[in-house]
C-alpha cells in the first residue's frame, strides 16, 4: 500500500468523517450553494466543495475555460452560470468533470464558434444558454451528444444560417421545446425544414434581416393563422408588401366552394385543391403539410428521398395516389395568397380514407335509435300528464255502497318498458299516491261530508316516495273507514 494512502484511510477505520472541503474564499456559501459572482476572478476557484450542486461564476472576467479548472469531480454539480466574463475559448473536456450538469449559462461572453469538442461530457443537459455571444459558425457535429437538451438559446449573435443539423445529427437533441434564434443575421429560412418542425418545438425567429420572398411569406402567413405561439408573441418577420407574391382579389375566392373534407375507397387517387386558391400565379410555390411530410410542388430538397403517391400540381393541388388509410389526417396547403384571410377562412382540409359510407350508416342508425327511445320516453310522459290532467279534473261519481272516488295511484313519467307484473318499482322515479276522498250520493247531508273530511285523516294527501313499494301497500296505508 503506498504510504500517502494510509493517512486517508485511517480516519475512515476509527469512524471519523473527513471534514468536509472548506468555502473557497473569497465565494460565498450556503449549503450546497456556491456564489463567486462579481469578484472580478479570472480563472474558477481551484479548491471547490464536491457537495456543491450550484456553482454561479457570473459577471467575472474569466477568458478561457481549461480541461483542470477544478481539483475534483463535481458529481453533485447540476447548473454552472458563467454569464457575462470574456470567455472566448473552452478547452477539450472542460465539462468532464462535470458528468451531472443540466444547466449551463454561457450568455454574454465572446464565443465565436461552436464544436463538439468543447461540450464533451455535458450528456445530461437540458438547457444551454449561449445568446448575447459572437457566434457566427456551428459545426455540423456540435449537438450530437445534447440527447437530453430541450431548451436552447442562441439569440443575439451572428448566424446567418440556420442550424438544420440541430433536428437531423445522430444522438442529437430529439426532445428539444425551445430554440431562440432571434436577433441574428438571418436572409434566408429552410421553410420546407421549419414547416415540418413546428410541431416539435417552439422556434423563436423575429429580428433577422429576412429578405420575406415568397415562401417566407407563405411560411410567416400560415404560422400567424395557426396562432404558433412565437409569431404570436413577436408577430411575422415579414412587415413589407410584395406585389410578386400572388396577388388575388376577394371576389375572385368568393366563387369559390370551400370543401373542408375529402374522402376516397382505399386504393384509389385523390385531388385535394388548395383551400382559397382559384387561380394561382405562374411560378407560385405551395408547400402541403401531410401527417408524413412536407410536400413541395417545385423539386424535392437535395438529400430527401421522394415520395411517389403524393404529386403537388403547379396550380396547388395535391394529388394522392393509391391511397391508404394511413393517409387519413389534416393537410394544410401553405402559399402566399397575397391577401388578408377572410374571417372563418381555413388552410387546412381534412382527407378520409376508408369505408366512411359504412361508418356513416353506422352512426346514421345508432342516432336514430337514440331518437326513437327518446321520443318513447317523451310520450310516455305526455301520457302520463294527460292521465293526471284527466283525474284531477273529472267529477267524481259516485259509486256502490255509497262510496266516492276509489284509491288511485299514478307513476308521472315512468318508462313503460319498466312497469313489472303485480307491482310497480319507482327505479329513481317519483309516484304520487293520492288518498281516495269520500263523496255521499246526496250532496245535501252537510255533516256527512264535514264528518268524512275531519275523520281521522287529511281530506287528499300527496306524499312522493322515492323507495320500492306496491300499489296494493300503499293504498291500503292511506284508506281509512268512514
Amino acid at each position: 500500500m503506498p504510504p500517502n494512502i494510509l493517512p486517508l484511510l485511517l480516519p475512515l477505520f476509527l469512524g471519523i468523517a473527513p471534514p468536509a472541503s472548506p468555502c473557497p474564499a473569497p465565494c460565498i456559501c450556503a449549503s450546497d450553494i456556491t456564489s463567486c459572482s462579481g469578484l472580478k476572478l479570472s480563472s474558477p476557484p481551484f479548491n471547490l466543495s464536491g457537495y456543491t450542486s450550484r456553482l454561479d461564476l457570473s459577471h467575472n472576467t474569466i477568458t478561457a475555460l481549461s480541461a483542470s479548472w477544478a481539483s475534483q469531480t463535481l458529481h453533485r454539480l447540476t447548473a454552472l452560470v458563467l454569464n457575462r466574463n470574456s470567455i472566448n475559448q473552452i478547452q477539450e473536456n472542460a465539462f468532464a468533470q462535470t458528468p451531472q450538469l443540466t444547466s449551463l449559462d454561457l450568455s454574454s461572453n465572446q464565443l465565436a464558434a461552436l464544436n463538439s469538442s468543447m461540450f464533451t461530457g455535458l450528456t445530461k443537459l437540458q438547457e444551454l444558454l449561449l445568446f448575447g455571444n459572437r457566434i457566427s459558425h456551428i459545426a455540423t457535429d456540435t449537438f450530437q451528444s445534447f440527447i437530453h437538451l430541450q431548451r436552447l438559446y442562441l439569440s443575439g449573435n451572428m448566424l446567418t444560417r440556420f442550424p438544420i443539423e440541430l433536428y437531423e445529427v445522430q444522438n442529437g437533441p430529439k426532445n428539444l421545446t425551445f430554440l431562440d434564434f432571434s436577433s441574428n443575421r438571418l436572409a434566408e429560412l429552410p421553410v420546407q425544414t421549419l414547416l415540418s418542425l413546428q410541431y416539435k418545438s417552439d422556434i423563436y425567429l423575429h429580428d433577422n434581416p429576412l429578405t420575406c420572398d415568397c415562401p417566407e411569406r407563405a411560411l410567416m402567413e400560415y404560422w400567424s393563422w395557426k396562432q404558433y405561439r412565437p409569431v404570436a408573441e413577436f408577430g411575422p418577420g415579414c412587415q413589407s408588401e410584395d406585389s410578386k407574391c400572388g396577388r388575388q382579389d376577394d371576389s375572385d375566392v368568393q366563387d369559390v366552394e370551400e370543401v373542408s373534407e375529402y374522402q376516397v375507397d382505399p386504393g384509389r387517387e385523390l385531388s385535394v385543391p388548395c383551400p382559397g386558391i382559384s387561380t394561382a400565379q405562374e411560378g407560385a410555390l405551395f408547400f402541403w403539410v401531410t401527417p408524413h411530410a412536407v410536400l413541395v410542388s417545385s423539386e424535392h430538397e437535395p438529400g430527401k428521398a421522394p415520395m411517389p403517391r403524393y404529386t403537388v400540381l403547379p396550380n396547388g393541388t395535391l394529388e394522392i395516389h393509391s391511397a391508404l388509410e394511413e393517409d387519413s389526417g389534416t393537410y394544410g396547403c401553405v402559399t402566399s395568397r397575397g391577401r388578408p384571410l377572410r374571417t372563418g377562412e381555413s388552410l387546412e382540409v381534412t382527407v378520409v380514407v376508408g369505408n366512411f359510407s359504412l361508418n356513416s350508416s353506422l352512426e346514421k342508425n345508432q342516432q336514430r335509435g337514440h331518437f326513437n327511445t327518446a321520443f318513447t320516453t317523451l310520450a310516455s310522459c305526455l301520457v302520463s300528464i294527460a292521465l293526471v290532467l284527466l283525474y284531477l279534473f273529472t267529477p267524481c261519481k259516485c259509486g256502490r255502497n255509497g262510496r266516492g272516488c276509489g284509491g288511485r295511484a299514478l307513476v308521472i313519467c315512468s318508462d313503460p318498458t319498466e312497469v313489472e307484473t303485480g307491482q310497480r318499482r319507482t327505479n329513481g322515479k317519483r309516484v304520487a299516491f293520492l288518498e281516495p276522498q269520500v263523496e255521499e250520493c246526496n250532496s245535501e247531508n252537510d255533516e256527512s261530508k264535514e264528518s268524512a273530511v275531519t275523520a281521522g285523516h287529511a281530506g287528499t294527501e300527496g306524499i312522493l316516495k322515492n323507495g320500492a313499494r306496491t300499489v296494493q301497500q300503499t293504498t291500503t296505508d292511506v284508506t281509512h273507514t268512514v
